[in-house]
């Protein structure tokens, strides 16, 4: 039987600490959360692994270093309302769960978001809840929230999302060009999304969140 909570450790002390995640809540929520009980089974194996991890039909679990380098830079306080697009298996929403009051999860993949609510509740992630519908709409019936973390790359983000926002609220956002990947950090002020450059990574582009070419005539 492999060692997990020992690859755990050493997945902390070697793809997060060296990336300049310095928060105490974030590293101890990764220590914490058992990534291994949020990957397909038959790839539980590679759940450690300094990569993004295959779920199927283009969807991925971000590489930890990704992860924890997003919710360092959103600073997300006990007190916030987090909305997590694109839970996948739900491993992101348990880590998020150990830093907020609560955790709304949005997942379109009705197998996908069925799974992540029961494994979640096997590991008794109570504040946490995912809900079956598209990407790009969110969770407007929860909203509006303190964070919002988008599980994966974007061209452009819907406007539907951006007015979850609450006004002062933070979105992390790995947007794609081309080949290249860099997440930003948006902060809402006076009704306007304010990005900063956070850091550089990669994914594949969630559905719905791609460049929608303009009509021609």
């Amino acid at each position: 039987m492999p060692d997990f909570a020992a690859r755990r450790t050493m997945m902390v002390d070697t793809q997060v600490r060296p990336s300049d995640v310095t928060k105490f809540p974030v590293i101890e929520a990764m220590l914490r959360v058992r990534r291994e009980a949020f990957v397909p089974t038959p790839r539980r194996e590679a759940a450690y692994v300094g990569e993004n991890l295959d779920i199927g039909a283009g969807r991925v679990i971000l590489e930890p270093r990704t992860l924890a380098k997003m919710l360092d830079a959103l600073d997300i306080q006990r007190t916030d309302v987090v909305l997590d697009i694109g839970c996948g298996l739900g491993y992101s929403t348990a880590v998020i769960a150990r830093l907020a009051d609560a955790v709304v999860a949005v997942e379109e993949d009705a197998a996908l978001a069925a799974q992540a609510q029961t494994r979640l509740s096997d590991e008794g992630t109570d504040n946490a809840a995912v809900i079956e519908g598209a990407l790009a709409a969110g969770a407007p019936r929860h909203g509006p929230y303190d964070v919002i973390v988008i599980e994966g790359a974007v061209e452009q983000v819907p406007e539907a999302i951006l007015e979850q926002l609450k006004e002062g609220g933070r979105i992390a956002c790995l947007f794609m060009e081309n080949a290249l990947g860099m997440c930003r950090i948006g902060q809402k002020i006076d009704g306007r999304l304010a990005w900063r450059f956070a850091f550089n990574a990669s994914a594949p582009i969630l559905p719905g969140f791609s460049r929608q070419d303009g009509f021609t005539l």
